[in-house]
This record gives C-alpha cells, sequence and structure tokens, in this order.
C-alpha cells in the first residue's frame, strides 16, 4: 500500500515537475535539451529523485543540472502549491543516461551489421 502511494506520488511529481520546466522557468535552453525520464520516491515520501536525460555534450548536461539544482527549491515551492502533502518531498536531479546507453548499443549494433547468410554459424 505504501509502495503504491510512492509510485502514484512519483508520477504525479513528474507530471508537475516538466509542466514546471516548461512552463515557470525562464531558461529556454531547458525545454529544448532535456526531458524528464522518471522520479523514484522514497517509501516515507520525504525524498525524490528527479531523473532527467539532457541532449548534449556532457559540459552542457553539467550545466544544465546545476541550473535545475539551483531552482529546485523554486520548484519544491510550486510543487507544495500544486500537490497537497503533509511533507513536500527533497528534491534531487540526477542525470539518466540509459538513452545514451540504449544509443551506444544501437550504434555498435549497425557496426557489426551481421547479415544472416551462409557465412553466418548459427
Amino acid at each position: 500500500m505504501v509502495r503504491q502511494r510512492a509510485q502514484r506520488l512519483a508520477e504525479q511529481i513528474k507530471k508537475e515537475v516538466s509542466e514546471i520546466i516548461q512552463l515557470e522557468l525562464k531558461d529556454p535552453g531547458l525545454v529544448r535539451m532535456m526531458s524528464i525520464t522518471s522520479v523514484e520516491a522514497s517509501r516515507d515520501l520525504r525524498h525524490t529523485k528527479i531523473f532527467v536525460s539532457i541532449y548534449g555534450s556532457k559540459e552542457e548536461q553539467e550545466k544544465i543540472l546545476k541550473i535545475l539544482e539551483k531552482a529546485s527549491g523554486f520548484i519544491r515551492t510550486e510543487i507544495g502549491k500544486r500537490i497537497r502533502l503533509r511533507h513536500v518531498p527533497e528534491i534531487e536531479f540526477r542525470i539518466d543516461s540509459s538513452i545514451e546507453y540504449g544509443d551506444h548499443i544501437e550504434r555498435m549494433l549497425r557496426d557489426l551489421d551481421v547479415k544472416p547468410g551462409a557465412d553466418n554459424p548459427r
């Protein structure tokens, strides 16, 4: 029951944070270069990890992550206004590299260019 509530809260936070970043934050680079991939809420609902996928170089990723960390107080306040909770959870942003990793694997598979045929042992 508690885990289910944490999952529902995580989904609601994901929706609200996406909206806050798109509509409330003044930095237009955030919207174009990132997306929220998932949110994890702790069992006691006091902490959340927000995973973001950021398109760009490592330097750009770090820059956007710093902007998000700087804005986390504002985002947390907005969440408190939008979602009725006893305690608004602490927010921690983390880079989600799973999309980048999947792209890397896909490029490796394309580079192999294995074609089925007589030379390909199965």
